[in-house]
């Protein structure tokens, strides 16, 4: 189903819907009109009335939700078919011309970086999708150890300033304040994850310049709360909560080219609830930066690792 053959359906029902309840009030008040004298059926009608109104909206909205959650798991498929085709595809060209003209050591070397670049793009964009699959199911036993914030979002950011080659000013990370060590009980690797993802979103919509600014705090004696706010392309009131959705991706200008699944944010947010925290963007509009924090329970005390069921 094509983008616009998708628009046609979602209109058709929504205007389908539109008319049914028209229609339906129409008649509910000539019939009132006509029988106005009895009293109890016309109570009946009224309830009547109500069901079927209802029933027309909930079949409207439920139609109009399917079409987009088809439209979004299209996208996905479209994005996912392109970041596993791309580094794939550029992977056989420099074997082939490693085949054919082996060249002089220098030249090999530098084919040998940008294919192993690729094969990094490729393994992240299957362990994304893995991820996913994963952390979506319900009842998944973890193994939770007490875990320092600020050493970990440090790791993290000079990953992603590796994996982007950008420089160490371009990503920095403050100070907590008074020097206080925060911790938390997390699956690490989870958690790794989570972070990853939202610097990698810093950055790839910053496509003007990347100037990331990390910052941990407490949250009313109880929250660790990370915030990473960046400077980038920001985005309008309406998307704050849509871009946490399972393949959603916010519409703009440069979104051909942004590479991603609309998996990244997902992921964020369903480690965060099963740790029992949250996340949430902010952004004063498009233009103007997007600042997202990442809260998670403070961790008192130094508590013996142990299982527990996301």
């Amino acid at each position: 189903m094509n983008l616009t053959r998708r628009r046609g359906t979602r209109a058709f029902f929504i205007t389908l819907g539109v008319c049914l309840t028209a229609l339906a009030i129409v008649l509910n008040i000539t019939w009132i009109h006509n029988n106005g004298r009895r009293l109890a059926i016309d109570f009946l009608g009224v309830v009547l009335f109500s069901i079927l109104i209802a029933g027309v909206v909930l079949n409207t909205v439920f139609l109009v939700r399917e079409v987009r959650r088809n439209e979004r798991q299209d996208s996905f498929l479209k994005a996912v078919t392109h970041e596993l085709k791309t580094p794939i595809a550029s992977i056989r060209l420099y074997l082939e011309t490693l085949q054919r003209h082996p060249g002089d050591e220098q030249q090999r070397q530098r084919f040998y970086a940008i294919m192993r670049e690729d094969s990094d793009r490729l393994l992240a964009t299957v362990e994304t999708v893995l991820k996913a699959g994963e952390l979506g199911q319900r009842q998944r036993v973890q193994q939770r150890t007490r875990v320092e914030l600020h050493p970990l979002v440090a790791d993290c950011i000079t990953t992603v300033i590796l994996r982007h080659h950008l420089q160490p000013e371009d990503i920095t990370l403050e100070d907590i304040s008074g020097s206080v060590r925060l911790f938390v009980l997390a699956n690490i690797d989870d958690l790794r994850t989570a972070i990853l993802n939202l610097l990698d979103n810093a950055v790839k919509y910053s496509p003007d310049g990347v100037h990331v600014t990390c910052r941990i705090g407490i949250q009313r004696y109880t929250w660790a709360v990370l915030s990473i706010m960046d400077t980038g392309l920001g985005l309008p009131p309406r998307e704050l909560k849509r871009i946490f959705k399972r393949f959603y991706r916010a519409p703009s200008n440069d979104q051909v080219k942004i590479k991603g699944t609309g998996l990244g944010l997902f992921l964020v947010r369903t480690i965060a609830v099963q740790h029992g925290g949250s996340v949430g963007a902010i952004s004063e509009g498009l233009g103007h930066g997007t600042t997202f924090e990442l809260k998670l329970p403070l961790l008192v005390g130094d508590p013996k690792p142990k299982s527990s069921l996301a």
